[in-house]
C-alpha cells in the first residue's frame, strides 16, 4: 500500500535500521524496485527528481524541463507506482527529491507522490526557513511527508551543484525543525552527489549524532536523511571501463560507514548513482555479448547514443530511442524487452545488497500501515 514517508521513517528510527531510497528513472525499474522490497519485506521509498519527472514525461532535455513537463511526468510516475505498489504487501512510499519550488510540490502532490523534498539549502537560512514552512502548511493538509535540507553538499546530481560542501550545524537543525514543522530533515555531514566522491571519503557521523541527540534533547520528533550516499561499487566502474567505457574518479560512500550511521541516527539514505551504473553495465554486456544487435532496428541506436559518450552512465542520456518502453513499459518487440529486463536486473542487484546491510529487510511489519488521509487527521490534531 501506499503510505506516506513518516510512517516509514518512524519505524526506521524506532528499531535503529537504515532505510534506503531510490531514485526511479523508468517504468521497468518502479516494478523491479517494489518487486525485490516485496521478496525481502522492506518497506520502500521510491524516489523522483525533478529532472526525472521531466524525463518521465518524455521530455529529452531532462535537465531544463518544462513545469508542463514536469507535472506531466510526476504523475506518470505516480500511477506508475500506483499500478505496481496500491495492492502490494508492504508500504510504499513516492517522494520528491531535491524540489526546488512549491509548484513543483505541487504538480508532485496532485500527481500521486505521498512525500515532498524542497531544497531551499543555497538560499539564506531564513529565506529556506520559510519557504519549507510554506511547503509544510500546503502538504501536512494532504497528509504529505515534507523534507527539508540544511547545509550544501558538494557534487553534482541532476539540478544540484556544489563546488564545496557546508557542514550543518546541529543546533541550528533543531530551530530548522521548530520554524518549519518539517517531518525530515537532509543534513551536510561528508557526503557528496554524483559518482565522483573522493577516494576513502569520510563522513563526519559526530554531526549525526550531534544532531539526533539536540533533536531528543529538545523533544523533536523528526527524522534525519543523508543525500549523495551511493556507494558507486568498483565491480561496476571497472566492469564499464573494461568494455569501454571511461569513467574516472568515481568512488562512493564505503557502506560499512552508512551503515554505522544508520544506527546514529541517520533514517534515510538515499542512493541514485548505483542504479544507473548497473544498468549501464548490463546494457553494455548485452551488446557486447550478443553484437548483433548492435544493429537492430529497434535498438541499435541505444548503442549508438550509450557509446557516443563513453563517460557517460546515466540511461536517461541514451534510450531516447525507445521511450515507449521505458515510460509506459510499452514492450515493442524481443531486442527491447532485453534493454529493459537489462534495466530491471540492475536495479535489483543495486537494491538488494542495500536493504539487507542497512536493516530494512523482514521489517516491512513493523510499519504502520497509515494513510496519507489518516495523516492528514495527526497532522490537524497536533497544529503542524
Amino acid at each position: 500500500m501506499l503510505v506516506p514517508m513518516r510512517a516509514i521513517l518512524e519505524a526506521a528510527d524506532k528499531y535503529r535500521y537504515g532505510q534506503a531510497a531510490f531514485n526511479m528513472n523508468s517504468v521497468g525499474q518502479i516494478e523491479a524496485a517494489i518487486r525485490i522490497h516485496e521478496l525481502l519485506r522492506s518497506g520502500a521509498i521510491l524516489q523522483g527528481a525533478e529532472a526525472s519527472n521531466a524525463y518521465m514525461s518524455g521530455e529529452l532535455d531532462f535537465m531544463h524541463g518544462t513545469a508542463e513537463g514536469k507535472a506531466k511526468g510526476a504523475k506518470n510516475i505516480g500511477d506508475t507506482v500506483k499500478k505496481f505498489g496500491a495492492d502490494s504487501p508492504i508500504p510504499i512510499a513516492l517522494h520528491l527529491d531535491h524540489g526546488k519550488s512549491l509548484e513543483s510540490v505541487k504538480a508532485c502532490i496532485a500527481g500521486g507522490y505521498t512525500s515532498v523534498m524542497i531544497d531551499g539549502s543555497s538560499l539564506p537560512y531564513e529565506d529556506n526557513v520559510e519557504l519549507t514552512r510554506e511547503v509544510v502548511k500546503y502538504a501536512h493538509p494532504y497528509g504529505v511527508t515534507v523534507e527539508g535540507e540544511l547545509g550544501v553538499l558538494a557534487g553534482v546530481e541532476d539540478h544540484v551543484f556544489s563546488a564545496t560542501s557546508t557542514y550543518t550545524n546541529p543546533m541550528q537543525a533543531v530551530d530548522f525543525f521548530k520554524k518549519t514543522g518539517c517531518d525530515a530533515l537532509a543534513i551536510s555531514y561528508g557526503t557528496c552527489h554524483g559518482a565522483n566522491k573522493g577516494k576513502d571519503t569520510k563522513i563526519r557521523r559526530e554531526i549525526a549524532i550531534a544532531t539526533k541527540e539536540c533533536m531528543l534533547h529538545e523533544g523533536i520528533n523528526g527524522f534525519l536523511v543523508s543525500h549523495g550516499s551511493s556507494t558507486v561499487p568498483q565491480e561496476y566502474v571497472q566492469q564499464i571501463n573494461a568494455m569501454g567505457g571511461q569513467l574516472e574518479n568515481a568512488f562512493g560512500i564505503d557502506v560499512n560507514q552508512l551503515v554505522d550511521v544508520a544506527r546514529c541516527g541517520i533514517n534515510k539514505i538515499n542512493v541514485d548513482t548505483d542504479i544507473r551504473l548497473a544498468c549501464t553495465r548490463n546494457i553494455m554486456e548485452l551488446f557486447r555479448d550478443h553484437p548483433e544487435l548492435k544493429e537492430s532496428p529497434s535498438i541499435g541506436q541505444v548503442y549508438r547514443d550509450m557509446t557516443a559518450n563513453p563517460k557517460n552512465f546515466d540511461p536517461r542520456n541514451y534510450t531516447a530511442s525507445i521511450m515507449d518502453a521505458i515510460l509506459y513499459g510499452k514492450i515493442a518487440d524481443d531486442d527491447v524487452a532485453k534493454v529493459v529486463a537489462c534495466m530491471k536486473d540492475g536495479a535489483i542487484e543495486s537494491i538488494a545488497p542495500l536493504l539487507v546491510q542497512f536493516g530494512s529487510y523482514r521489517k516491512s511489519h513493523l510499519i504502520e500501515p497509515v494513510t496519507c488521509e489518516q495523516m492528514a487527521e495527526r497532522y490537524k490534531k497536533e497544529g503542524i
